[in-house]
């Protein structure tokens, strides 16, 4: 069954964001050192939760919400599957290089969430 692995924040200034999920709940923060501006946030060790990331608010990407992800096998059959259910893609399958492949999509009452095929051999 596919869980939600991840969560996503989007910021219209990152470091001011980082600044108060830091100050406010002490999730701990590290800029990925991929091709975009994308910080790491790390919610706690043990126990229940999920760790997620936070990126700077960009033409195609400007989600003012905060975006769940979860895992699945195949990007592309649960793309599929969304627009089957009544709901919509909002990116196409885009590619993490050495991470996996990701696509945003929407439900059927406009929330977004993201789809994740893990996939370490994944390349730009």
């Amino acid at each position: 069954m596919p869980r939600v692995i991840h969560f996503e924040i989007s910021a219209d200034e990152a470091e001011r964001a980082l600044k108060f999920y830091s100050e406010v709940f002490d999730w701990k923060t590290q800029k990925w050192e991929g091709p975009e501006d994308y910080w790491l946030v790390m919610t706690g060790e043990g126990g229940p939760g999920i760790n997620g990331g936070l990126y700077r608010r960009h033409e195609g990407m400007s989600f003012n919400t905060h975006v769940n992800t979860i895992d699945v096998p195949s990007v592309e059959d649960y793309l599929a599957r969304v627009e089957a259910a009544g709901g919509k893609r909002v990116t196409g399958k885009i590619t993490l290089p050495g991470v996996g492949y990701l696509a945003y999509c929407q439900d059927t009452e406009g929330n977004t969430f993201g789809i994740m095929q893990a996939d370490s051999a994944a390349a730009a």
